[in-house]
């Protein structure tokens, strides 16, 4: 026994990557040199083969330049360079370190990832050069920081242990649970896991359980689940809601006399349904001039949320309002956001307007901006309020009327000086008491909508610009969209081309030639596609105290003022406008442009939220509809699949291209079509197909789909 024992001992290795190896024991530490012996017992290297097969790896590493002999001893050579970066974990077998200083993303494979996770903070050394059609490879030789601690997953329990699946798609490895950290947690809940034990090498990472969401697929677990996952709060603590509750509601006559009083004037709010934040109103007088007064209206949040207290940190904190589709995870506090600075009729309120002087032809005569007291007369829908438009009756559908003329004069002057027309289509859900979905119901936008949006356009407008001409030296805070990528641009108007419809590219005419794009196929079989390229095609809109202009819509200095209740941003516009009109002077640029970047990269993950409750309900009703054949539309291609939007429920599934089976087909990414090699039979953006849906897969928020 003793004999077999031994001899298995010094059986030849099983086949491991040597390479792989021999480079993570000489990253380790690369000031310490390791001798082929001692290589070769690290290693488990017995045989004369894996020794001449060992020797020849470590002389063509030295000839790369990755090692350098030292005597007897071989170390990482010192011409290696090391970079810091953030790991982008795109399969389970391999990720990107993204360094800001390269023009390219360093290649790594799994076995040479050192446990780091999706986003974490690395360095990393490159080992083999960008070759042609290749990108630099490397390993990671240590993580920096950890981006996340925490997960949201389905939990498995087994005898002796349990293992955690993380919703993240990027999180490629299950979390092993010790029986004792289950916190109660059976198969099938829904958890939230810390981790404990960070994975190294071939070890998966270890955790334990913190909070039991719920059973999976229940309404409230899987909505609070996705909020866990985007490290979005549920509730407010309990000091926060403390500190709003013992905010007086009383407006003194000291502060209704420092402000301009608007009581008197006809005002009037318009917003969804089932809104209880009305940050905006509207009012409108006949001057006798000839001329009308219009003022824009925003709840004075700032009045309330002074600078350092809790409330404000963590108004700063969240960035945002978070909207799912049940429910509104706010910046604020109800005491707050749907009391306080509420702008309910009948009710005097504290405000911060934008009162615009205005003549027959919307041209602005006069302009003022400051601290102002209100009392509305009446909250509208905006169902009620096109009613009114559409009908020229009801309640004030006099100054309705106006407001709307006023509102699409407004607009047909942006669009000619090169403001972007882009329609996209939302969806809402109606749900039962369960949270199940019953219909998806694609949002209309009428004249309501765009007679308010208009005219929050052009106080957002109106007070950038007076900024940027009373000192463009004074640091504000702007909301900037950049040109588009002029690779992207060539791309898509070559596809536009095939359509028979031309792009002018050159500068300055690039949005009037979209515009006629967006005119031109309007009804047409290509509409939906066109237009969803084009929109791909656009930078993202960001905060920054760089006054850039706002290419989508043609202004040159634009920022967002009139959302203080769901947005940081505008509270920060709202103090700084106010520093500025008492007389203060430019405060610090750079402290500044930290808060933008933080609010950018709040509303990011707020958006990425907001997308997944939607995904997840289109996946629950489609439940079902299994088996059945849907009409629908290509929306996107990939390498790995064929994305389709079904007509019917407006819900997105894939054809993956493993499961077509008629010929192999390859992904022709400039033309936005796949190939078959053989067959020479093409699928390209905006085709109509007839599919059979096969599966929905709440867990992985997928819909899976076939040809019928």
């Amino acid at each position: 026994m003793s004999k077999k024992r031994r001899k298995k001992k010094h059986d030849k290795p099983k086949k491991q990557n040597y390479r792989a190896r021999v480079m993570e024991l000489v990253l380790a530490d690369t000031t310490v040199g390791f001798s082929l012996r001692k290589i070769m017992s690290l290693l488990r290297i017995h045989t004369k083969a894996d020794k001449r097969k060992l020797v020849e790896l470590l002389e063509k590493l030295c000839q790369e330049n990755v090692l350098q002999q030292d005597g007897k001893k071989y170390r990482a050579c010192t011409q290696l360079a090391y970079y810091m970066g953030r790991l982008d974990y795109v399969s389970s077998r391999f990720g990107y370190v993204v360094v800001q200083e390269l023009e390219d993303d360093i290649w790594v494979k799994q076995e040479n990832l050192m446990g780091a996770l999706d986003q974490d903070m690395v360095r990393a050394v490159i080992h083999k050069p960008a070759r042609k059609g290749r990108k630099a490879e490397g390993r990671v030789t240590e993580v920096i920081q950890r981006h996340r601690q925490e997960f949201v997953g389905k939990i498995e329990v087994g005898t002796k242990f349990a293992f955690v699946v993380a919703d993240n798609r990027k999180m490629h490895q299950d979390i092993y649970v010790r029986p004792e950290d289950l916190l109660g947690a059976q198969t099938g809940d829904k958890v939230i896991v810390q981790i404990i034990e960070w994975p190294k090498g071939d070890k998966k990472p270890v955790g334990t359980v913190i909070e039991v969401l719920g059973p999976s697929g229940q309404h409230e677990a899987e909505m609070h689940s996705i909020l866990a996952e985007y490290n979005l709060p549920v509730h407010f603590p309990k000091d926060i809601s403390s500190q709003a509750n013992r905010i007086k509601s009383e407006i003194s006559t000291e502060e209704i006399s420092k402000r301009r009083d608007m009581r008197e004037v006809t005002t009037f709010t318009i917003d969804p349904e089932d809104a209880k934040d009305f940050d905006d109103a509207l009012s409108i007088r006949l001057l006798k001039n000839g001329h009308y007064e219009i003022g824009i209206h925003i709840a004075d949040v700032t009045h309330y949320v002074k600078p350092k207290t809790l409330l404000d940190i963590e108004a700063y904190k969240r960035a945002t309002s978070v909207y799912l589709v049940d429910r509104t995870v706010p910046m604020l506090p109800e005491r707050l956001s749907n009391e306080l600075c509420s702008l309910r009729p009948d009710e005097d309120k504290l405000t911060f307007s934008a009162i615009f002087e205005l003549d027959a032809n919307a041209h602005i005569k006069k302009e003022w901006f400051g601290r102002t007291v209100i009392h509305s007369n009446r909250r509208f829908t905006y169902e009620q309020a096109q009613q009114n438009i559409e009908t020229i009756s009801g309640e004030y559908a006099k100054e309705l009327t106006l407001l709307n003329e006023m509102a699409l004069k407004l607009k047909a002057e942006r669009f000619m000086c090169g403001s972007i027309n882009f329609e996209t289509t939302e969806v809402r859900f109606q749900l039962d008491e369960n949270g199940k979905p019953l219909q998806i119901i694609p949002k209309e936008r009428k004249d309501a909508h765009k007679l308010v949006e208009e005219f929050m356009l052009l106080a957002n407008k109106r007070v950038a610009e007076f900024i940027a001409k009373k000192d463009p030296k004074c640091t504000f805070i702007y909301r900037i969209h950049d040109y588009p990528d002029i690779d992207k641009l060539n791309a898509f108007s070559a596809f536009a081309k095939k359509f028979g419809h031309h792009l002018d590219l050159q500068e300055g005419a690039i949005a009037k030639s979209l515009n006629k794009l967006i005119e031109d196929i309007e009804d047409q079989p290509e509409q939906n596609v066109l237009q969803a390229l084009a929109i791909r095609t656009m930078a993202k809109a960001v905060y920054t105290t760089e006054q850039k202009g706002h290419f989508g819509l043609a202004f040159e200095h634009y920022s967002h003022f009139t959302s203080p209740i769901r947005r940081y941003p505008d509270m920060i516009a709202h103090r700084l406008l106010q520093h500025y009109l008492d007389g203060g002077k430019s405060v610090q640029a750079d402290l500044y442009q930290e808060k933008c970047k933080h609010c950018s990269d709040r509303e990011r993950i707020a958006a990425e939220a907001e997308r997944a409750s939607i995904k997840y309900k289109q996946v629950e009703f489609m439940t079902e509809f299994i088996g059945e054949v849907m009409e629908g539309v290509v929306s996107g291609l990939t390498e790995w699949g064929i994305y389709v939007e079904l007509i019917q429920t407006k819900c997105e599934g894939m054809i993956r291209m493993a499961d077509i089976t008629d010929d192999y087909y390859a992904f022709d990414e400039q033309n936005y079509r796949i190939i078959g090699q053989k067959n020479k039979k093409m699928y390209t953006m905006g085709d109509a197909l007839t599919v059979r849906v096969t599966a929905a897969n709440l867990d992985r928020r997928t819909i899976d789909l076939e040809f019928a």
